[in-house]
């Protein structure tokens, strides 16, 4: 995480004194799932699996996927002794599992994650929904209508959606559903960043606008290629406090290695959802469209980034 720290300006004074890391916020993800892994030590406010044909609350990631994306976003690095901490480390979690183990989903399961997230938005301080989900954007009509319709529901309440672009660039016309939607904040990879730590040899596969309605998209950019973060198969002598005993289900799976790299834009887009908490922990009465329009001014036009605002810049989202 440090050089993608370093690629968005994250050291300023306020990450510094850590007194903007997300503290007081919530943020909601809806993935895989997510592992007891200790970065996330008494974090994991609520959890539900809608994969299954009985939705459990007990804790797994059968994937990888989602547990990597709320590393990036909110992982305290404690395995790390910080190196690996995620974007917003004080952030609290509300955990929606909508993929399966292949990271495979449908329209179905991922629109009854947002109606789990709307029946209990109230009862925690719930400010930001991250969605590293996508639709081709070959998707039915109908399909895209039902997604679009239910993400814009969460942003016209006040929730601030993070969505990723999708891997299916770079032409024009290939940006994912629900990131075509002209109201949430859609994060794509540049592909000029260079490469660590990671056998692909291009970046340059982040969905493009422009959308169906002449949108330009991605809205912003960050770093996606090679990144590390927590890896959902690791468990240590830590596990058993973790979380709340009630959520905890010892995974069948053990791995010595703490964290692990991926790469696409669902790993971008917690890079900018943990931006937005710790803007949210330093202005907690902001509103998404306040956030967005900071977000917006505050980013740095790189090569590569002209189909949107720009690469992420948090010491100037901070200081906006």
């Amino acid at each position: 995480m440090k050089w993608v720290k370093q690629t968005i300006h994250y050291w300023c004074d306020d990450t510094r004194s850590k007194h903007c890391l997300g503290n007081g916020i919530c943020a909601a993800i809806l993935d895989t799932g997510i592992s007891a892994h200790p970065d996330f030590s008494g974090r994991i406010l609520d959890f539900r699996d809608f994969t299954s044909s009985t939705p459990t609350v007990s804790l797994h990631d059968d994937s990888g996927h989602g547990t990597h994306v709320a590393g990036i976003l909110a992982g305290s690095g404690q395995v790390s002794s910080g190196l690996y901490a995620g974007i917003a480390p004080d952030t609290d979690l509300l955990i929606c599992k909508v993929l399966d183990h292949e990271g495979n989903g449908n329209i179905q399961t991922v629109l009854k994650g947002i109606d789990w997230i709307l029946k209990i938005k109230d009862s925690y301080p719930l400010h930001l929904v991250n969605i590293s989900v996508g639709g081709r954007p070959t998707l039915p009509p109908g399909q895209k209508k039902l997604l679009l319709d239910a993400v814009e529901h969460l942003w016209d309440l006040g929730l601030t959606v993070v969505v990723s672009s999708g891997n299916y660039g770079p032409r024009p016309g290939t940006v994912a559903v629900p990131g075509t939607s002209p109201k949430v904040i859609t994060v794509g990879v540049p592909d000029t960043l260079p490469l660590f730590r990671t056998g692909h040899s291009s970046s340059n596969y982040s969905g493009r606008g422009p959308t169906d309605h002449c949108i330009k998209k991605p809205d912003v950019f960050a770093p996606g290629t090679g990144i590390i973060s927590c890896n959902s198969r690791y468990i240590s002598s830590m596990q058993s406090a973790s979380v709340r005993p009630s959520l905890f289900q010892r995974p069948t799976f053990l791995s010595s290695q703490p964290y692990i790299a991926k790469t696409g834009t669902s790993m971008a887009t917690p890079v900018v959802t943990g931006a937005i908490a710790c803007l949210f922990s330093k202005y907690p009465d902001l509103s998404n469209v306040e956030a967005k329009l900071r977000l917006h001014n505050s980013c740095q036009p790189i090569p590569g980034t002209e189909s949107g605002w720009g690469l992420l810049h948090v010491a100037n989202l901070l200081n906006s």
